[in-house]
């Protein structure tokens, strides 16, 4: 190794060493571009797309395997239950048959000639090639799931890709690459580095990049944009406050579980959690109440217990940081209904405000914690305004039974999608998904980025005869 750095990754729930393994450095940064470039540069390297295909295939069968011990890494490293852990492996698996499946999917279009006399005698048409080289940094908050979503894209796209994974989640990329080995994949064409911040900086603003994928942090991820060398594209995912408007006639039985999952999953730490609920004034309390009933039977604790429902915080400075937001709520006027206190160093009590003040971070920020909150509003078109005013949006949801209404909701809500009568955080891997204005750049789902990781050519042939 060029770098005898190590990383220790521990546990979120108890701050047990989990494992302790070795650092990449700028040297190994550039013998993976440098690799990636060159396999890029000779096409007679490049994977037939049937190759491909069946490689992801095998992908999936050993994935599938293995589905226990994928499942138990990720909730070990992550901290997020078992339950969930696992719906995220199986997801996963799909993710990659969807991606083998994508593979014959991109394809050109004829370009229509003959429309003037200059164009006469001419046939055009494109065809779709890999971008080049891929860069992707992923998060924490789905360490399989994410993977797949910035590796499998780009593989099946046909382009080299490098991946630094989250440094508190390395684990399952890990073993996600040796299932990729395994599976036939070459390793120059799946490379992963173990990197700190700097050295990922170093990788991603080299002029070899033609692509960087990026998940995390609004602050850092429009930063590196910033730094990219001319020419390289990116979709960058970053957080939200993701809104939901409720009308009168929203059904309870079938809202009320569809809000507490969207709020709580995962305590909060996706970056399309229900976050901020307007409902109408008259039923919000009713609502808040309902809410708060079905947030105090949560089972917080280990992630490992099948049982538990939430688990930790990422890192004790992330409790500490949520408590202090809650704290603040408080004396700005909230009232917290439930929760609002830390179990333990490492794990925070679901918690329901009713009525933050508009100017408290739980108001203006992403929480990225397992709070909600609750606000009273009389006028919907008032609610909208208020739910659009914050520079993030990504994903936002209304509850009604009018169509009238929640056509009317979905076309005046700021978000890249709006579900109707479903939380915020609902997801499936084949659908567009990303953020706008703030909250990011390009779109993800698997088609998308396959798509997004490739570029179109133009071919025009002229001949007599045409």
């Amino acid at each position: 190794m060029s770098n005898n750095q190590t990383l220790k990754v521990f546990s979120p729930f108890d701050n047990t060493l989990i494992q302790e393994i070795p650092m990449d450095g700028k040297k190994d940064v550039e013998k993976a571009l440098r690799k990636a470039h060159d396999l890029f540069l000779n096409r007679s390297k490049w994977i037939p797309s049937h190759e491909r295909i069946a490689v992801l295939e095998k992908v999936a069968e050993l994935m599938k395997a293995d589905l226990e011990e994928l499942t138990n890494t990720a909730a070990s490293e992550g901290g997020k239950p078992y339950q969930d852990s696992k719906v995220e492996v199986i997801r996963a698996i799909n993710g990659v048959k969807i991606a083998a499946g994508e593979i014959g999917r991109l394809t050109g279009k004829q370009i229509p000639m003959g429309l003037t006399q200059a164009s006469e005698n001419r046939i055009a048409f494109t065809t779709r090639e890999p971008i080049g080289v891929v860069a992707s940094i992923s998060a924490f908050n789905h360490p399989l799931n994410l993977i797949v979503h910035q590796t499998v894209t780009a593989f099946a796209a046909g382009c080299p890709v490098i991946v630094k994974p989250a440094s508190t989640t390395p684990l399952s990329c890990l073993a996600f690459a040796e299932i990729l080995y395994k599976a036939g994949v070459p390793k120059d064409w799946v490379q992963i580095l173990i990197l700190d911040n700097e050295s990922a900086e170093a990788l991603v603003t080299d002029k070899r990049i033609n692509f960087l994928s990026f998940i995390g942090s609004a602050r850092v991820g429009w930063s590196l944009k910033s730094k990219l060398a001319p020419g390289t594209r990116c979709a960058l995912e970053h957080g939200g406050a993701a809104p939901v408007i409720v009308e009168p006639d929203a059904d309870f039985k079938t809202m009320v579980p569809a809000l507490v999952k969207g709020g709580f999953y995962h305590a909060g730490q996706v970056c399309v959690s229900v976050q901020k609920i307007f409902a109408h004034e008259s039923i919000a309390e009713e609502l808040a109440d309902e809410i708060t009933k079905a947030a105090e039977q949560l089972i917080v604790g280990d992630p490992l217990d099948k049982n538990t429902e939430v688990g930790p915080l990422i890192a004790e400075k992330e409790v500490e940081r949520v408590h202090e937001w809650v704290l603040e709520a408080a004396e700005s006027g909230g009232k917290i209904l439930c929760g609002g206190k830390k179990i333990s160093d490492t794990c925070y009590s679901p918690t329901v405000i009713f009525n933050p003040a508009s100017e408290a971070k739980v108001s203006t920020e992403e929480v990225f914690g397992p709070v909600v909150c609750v606000y009273p509003y009389a006028d919907r078109e008032k609610a909208i305004k208020e739910a659009n005013s914050l520079d993030y949006h990504f994903q936002a949801a209304v509850f009604t039974k009018d169509l009238d209404v929640a056509f009317d909701t979905v076309q005046k809500l700021n978000a890249t999608a709006v579900m109707v009568n479903d939380h915020t955080a609902f997801r499936v891997d084949w659908m567009p998904f990303g953020g706008r204005d703030s909250s990011g750049e390009g779109l993800g789902g698997i088609p998308y980025s396959m798509h997004e990781m490739t570029r179109e050519k133009l071919m025009v042939v002229k001949s007599r005869y045409l």
